[in-house]
């Protein structure tokens, strides 16, 4: 019975090896931005500078001692305000949001530092800050993410990270790996951890434990990349496969396992 089942990274030509390594680079330092863009808007929502499941039950399921502002400001938008003008904006939220002070003391460093990207015909998405009633709607309780939000966030994550995973999934099947329960293990969790982290956006809205769902998520998807980037990586070009395999591969015609 043949030991093999697949063709390993030796046996492929130098350009298929090549072209591999050049998408597992690009995949790996994209991967790495995303953590990055991912710790960018979600840590120190809760006022802490390390990224928490508070901070998640907060980007999900809101603040209900804060508002939609603040909490952005403790966020995603925290470096958008010098601190001294980010403390007026917290003082006049604290103060109860009064419209007296909205000219005086919010408008002018709204009108500087935020209408540039917080405007309808900018990007509709964002909430707009244009005149006093927008800035009013983020100065209410913060609920989170809406259901559109989470739901256009969604389909544009499943799909991408999907893709993702498939090509670095498929350059993976050409690595030696036993037990052979590992190497499908690796290839299929992070399928599965993306359903979870997805799933659990929504139920830490009514359930706030299930933040902890999305980070176990997050840490599983990231074991699994690391795991099979580093592992193709080295067999595609240090890696020398056990002799009896070598053996056993020169006797097929062509393809090798």
């Amino acid at each position: 019975m043949n030991k093999l089942s697949f063709t390993h990274f030796t046996y492929l030509p130098m350009s298929m090896r090549v072209l591999f390594t050049m998408v597992l680079l690009v995949f790996g330092t994209g991967y790495l931005m995303a953590m990055i863009q991912v710790w960018e808007s979600h840590a120190g929502r809760d006022g802490k500078p390390m990224l928490s499941a508070k901070d998640l039950i907060i980007a999900y399921n809101g603040n209900k001692e804060g508002t939609k502002l603040e909490s952005a400001l403790r966020g995603p938008m925290a470096s958008m305000l010098p601190d001294e003008k980010r403390e007026t904006l917290f003082t006049w939220l604290h103060e109860g949001a009064k419209e007296a002070d909205y000219a005086s003391k919010v408008e002018p460093i709204v009108k500087e530092h935020c209408v540039m990207c917080h405007a309808p015909t900018v990007n509709p998405h964002l909430p707009d800050l244009t005149n006093h009633d927008g800035v009013m709607k983020t100065a209410a309780a913060d609920t989170g993410m809406t259901l559109p939000t989470l739901v256009r966030v969604s389909h544009i994550h499943l799909f991408s990270i999907t893709f993702i995973f498939f090509i670095t999934g498929f350059i993976f099947t050409h690595a030696y790996i036993r037990p052979v329960w590992i190497k499908c293990l690796a290839i299929a969790v992070p399928f599965l951890t993306i359903l979870t982290d997805v799933g659990s956006w929504y139920l830490t809205k009514i359930w706030e434990p299930f933040a902890w769902v999305v980070i176990g998520s997050g840490a599983l998807m990231g074991l699994s990349f690391a795991f099979m980037w580093l592992t193709s990586m080295y067999q595609l070009w240090f890696y020398k496969l056990p002799e009896d395999i070598e053996q056993e591969a020169g006797k097929l015609p062509g393809v090798y396992r």
